[in-house]
C-alpha cells in the first residue's frame, strides 16, 4: 500500500521556521516526483514546491526564497525547510507523489498529476 505521512506541523510566530517532513512507505520514491501543496480555509489549494526525480525544484512565487524542498531517497524522505513565515503561510500542508518512470528533472505543481497523497499537517502562523 502506498503511502505519505506529513509530520513537523504546528503553531509558530510570524517570521519563525519550521520543517515538514514527509515518509514513504510502500515504495521508494526513487522514480517520484514530490510535492508540497497547501490549503487555507475558504481557498483553492495551491501547489508550494515540488522537487523531480532528478533533483530538480521548483516553487510557487509565493514562497520562492523563503521554502526549501529537499529529499533523502536512501531515507525515503521528502523535507520542507519553511523560514520567515508569515500569517499568510497558514494552512494545512500536504505532500503528494507521482511516478515518473525515468529519472526526469522537471515537476509539476498542478495536483492533478499527483496520485498518492497525505492526510496533511496544519501550519499555523500567528503571534
Amino acid at each position: 500500500q502506498l503511502q505519505l505521512v506529513e509530520s513537523g506541523g504546528g503553531l509558530v510566530q510570524p517570521g519563525g521556521s519550521l520543517r515538514l517532513s514527509c515518509a514513504a512507505s510502500g515504495f521508494t520514491l526513487d522514480y517520484y516526483a514530490i510535492g508540497w501543496f497547501r490549503q487555507a480555509p475558504g481557498k483553492e489549494r495551491e501547489g508550494v514546491s515540488c522537487i523531480a526525480s532528478g533533483g530538480n525544484t521548483n516553487y510557487a512565487d509565493s514562497v520562492k526564497g523563503r521554502f526549501t524542498i529537499s529529499r533523502d531517497n536512501a531515507k525515503n524522505m521528502v523535507y520542507l525547510q519553511m523560514n520567515s513565515l508569515k500569517p499568510e503561510d497558514t494552512a494545512v500542508y500536504y505532500c503528494a507523489a507521482y511516478y515518473t518512470l525515468y529519472v526526469v528533472h522537471s515537476c509539476g505543481r498542478q495536483g492533478r498529476e499527483y496520485d498518492v497523497w497525505g492526510q496533511g499537517t496544519q501550519v499555523t502562523v500567528s503571534s
